[in-house]
């Protein structure tokens, strides 16, 4: 939310009680929740040069015949909902501009300027000058294709609210309207679409500008859709290929289907009538992405369809996305919306917004058929091994990590980093800490309950019958302590230490503990090439063996190694990014390895000391000794019979 800025001088200040200035603050809150509500905010979007990467935006303001403004506030958001990272989008805004007056459209009009003053990095001060009405115009630069930020070019235009509408400061409550004027013989779609079947709606009405924002648009001569029901909900498969499909895109639907069924078989059925899973295949070997939206999702594939392994890393975002209807859009940590986007994101629940969404993204292929118990085993092995080997999971908590957000999400670093050696992810983490809760609350209660029941539990108390806390959405967003409240009851024991140690803390979590209710156990073998020496390669460098991180306390870090070295020779023998490893394999431990690397403008030789082995695999294994009641609860949670 916005909270007015309001300013005193210092000395009155000093005078005023604690309680007053509570007081104080609490009015200034509502009143910048609560301004009166405009009379119209129509948003009109135009795009006349693809070329040029230009989206041109109007924005048309009608006052309430009563009121009385001296100025209105225009703000770009400084970041957007489901991608933490701060990314400043009024870097992209130019030639701004206010007139007196609204135009009637296909008129032509010569509205007077008004004055505009640049309040600060987001925000545009327009003056009124004693008039009701108010156009704004101007233009953002996109071209990026991805769930966060717009691309406008002569393919096809793809916009994202947050990084190209601006919102009417303490008006973000208000209704709004959006009116698309595509180019010549390019169609619209999006998840809002009532006009669907004609093909050629070019106007929405919107409860409030976060609900517009939330509405990823394609608009482009040449896609395709598909469609399917489960339970009276229409699902729409929209795909852009920029390359071949190989003829796999009837399958992919087919199989998306299975996924829908299987994520509405454990939540029920959803609120909405219709939903759009909105996909590119990019084709460009860089754009990837996902987002989840109320009634869409926005997912872009860097490779083909037709290409190996696109369509199952599809249909891995299709999973983790469309679980993320409720797990996130509806269910919700506090702070998720409505939105203040002058100030990062402060959070401490994407652990399980994001984290566990993780986890039943995989589990339901599982369940959808898609993949067997050994490929869902083998993909929480995986994760198991690289939280395990990050020297970041010893130094930082799940919910530390959730708080961590806007530095890791993505976030651009202008200066060099340690993040590597001292953060965790809370999409791994919080995978991992969902895997092994399901599966203690399933032991624990004989199969009575577990991590689905938690969740129905969360979604039916916070969303579906708590009283609206907010203009945004219904219901009201929960706390990890509600989170951690809820859990207890439904399983009918204390988690009190479960969340101590593990969620706030950073002990190992107890993968035998859980794994052996199901018949299952964790283990920890030394890998093949067991040596890393500390040395992680920067694989964003195609060029050359390039370092990107170095371990703390490593052989690589006792020889002086650093981020950004490039790795000529090890051993006096040429190495590559695809045989470090194997090169170090070679040795054992204590071995007095040479190695030489160049540093700016200059040639450096060092000798590595090798210590113990420092790269081990988790594996995930069936118990020997594993009976059949550990077999059958094993099956009703990958299968949720």
């Amino acid at each position: 939310m916005l909270i007015m800025k309001r300013t005193f001088k210092l000395l009155r200040l000093r005078r005023l009680t604690p309680l007053l200035l509570l007081v104080i603050a609490l009015s200034s809150t509502a009143f910048a929740q609560h301004d009166q509500p405009l009379r119209s905010i129509t948003y009109r979007l135009a795009m006349s040069r693809p070329v040029s990467h230009l989206f041109e935006v109007t924005i048309e303001i009608e006052l309430a015949k009563d009121a009385a403004a001296k100025s209105l506030d225009f703000q770009m958001p400084k970041w957007s909902p489901g991608r933490y990272a701060v990314f400043d989008f009024a870097k992209n805004v130019q030639q701004f501009e206010a007139l007196g007056g609204i135009c009637p459209v296909e008129a032509k009009c010569k509205l007077p300027a008004f004055p505009v003053s640049r309040v600060d990095d987001q925000t545009w001060r327009v003056a009124m000058m004693n008039t009701h009405n108010l156009t704004i115009r101007y233009k953002v630069f996109g071209n990026d294709l991805s769930g966060t930020f717009s691309q406008l070019d002569t393919r096809h235009a793809n916009f994202n609210g947050g990084s190209v509408f601006m919102y009417v400061v303490n008006h973000k409550p208000d209704p709004v309207k959006l009116v698309i004027e595509p180019p010549a013989g390019w169609r619209i779609i999006n998840g809002r679409m009532v006009q669907r079947d004609r093909g050629d709606q070019r106007e929405w009405q919107f409860p409030n500008y976060d609900v517009m924002i939330d509405t990823p648009t394609e608009i482009a001569p040449d896609w395709s859709e598909d469609q399917f029901e489960v339970d009276g909900k229409r699902y729409h498969v929209i795909i852009h290929s920029f390359g071949a499909e190989g003829g796999k895109r009837a399958g992919l639907v087919r199989d998306i289907e299975k996924i829908v069924r299987a994520e509405t078989a454990m939540w029920g059925a959803p609120e909405f009538d219709s939903y759009t899973f909105l996909i590119h295949f990019a084709a460009d070997d860089h754009s990837g992405d996902g987002m989840e939206h109320l009634t869409s999702t926005q997912i872009i594939e860097p490779g083909a369809l037709s290409e190996e392994g696109v369509y199952a890393s599809a249909l891995d975002t299709v999973a983790h996305e469309f679980f993320h209807v409720w797990n996130v859009k509806r269910l919700r940590p506090v702070e998720l919306g409505p939105w203040d986007f002058t100030r990062p994101l402060n959070t401490r629940g994407l652990w399980i917004a994001e984290g566990f969404t993780n986890y039943y993204g995989h589990l339901m292929k599982r369940r959808a058929g898609l993949s067997d118990d050994k490929a869902f085993l083998r993909r929480e092995s995986q994760t198991i091994t690289a939280i395990e080997n990050a020297p970041g999971s010893s130094l930082m908590s799940a919910e530390d990590s959730s708080l961590a957000a806007p530095s890791l999400d993505g976030a651009p670093h202008a200066q060099q980093t340690n993040l590597a050696n001292t953060s965790i992810s809370y999409y791994p983490k919080g995978e991992l800490i969902g895997l092994v809760l399901d599966l203690i609350i399933r032991g624990k209660t004989n199969g009575k309950a577990s991590l689905d029941d938690v969740m129905r539990r969360m979604y039916e108390e916070f969303y579906l019958k708590s009283p609206n806390a907010s203009y945004y959405l219904r219901g009201r967003g929960y706390s990890t302590d509600d989170f951690q409240r809820v859990a207890t009851e439904v399983a009918g024991f204390d988690l009190s230490e479960f969340f101590s140690s593990y969620v706030r803390d950073v002990q190992v979590l107890p993968y035998n503990e859980a794994l052996g209710f199901v018949g299952l156990a964790l283990i920890r073998e030394q890998a093949r090439q067991p040596f890393s020496a500390g040395i992680v390669v920067d694989w964003q460098d195609p060029e050359s063996l390039t370092i990107g991180v170095v371990r703390p306390n490593s052989p690589a870090e006792n020889a002086g190694l650093q981020a950004g070295d490039e790795i000529i020779a090890l051993g006096k023998k040429n190495v590559t990014r695809e045989n470090l490893l194997v090169s170090l394999a070679r040795y054992k431990t204590g071995d007095r390895v040479s190695i030489t690397v160049k540093r700016d403008r200059r040639t450096i030789q060092a000798t590595l000391l090798l210590g113990e082995p420092d790269r081990f695999e988790y594996r995930i294994d069936e118990r020997k000794d594993a009976t059949p009641q550990q077999k059958t609860l094993r099956a009703a949670w990958l299968t949720s019979s």
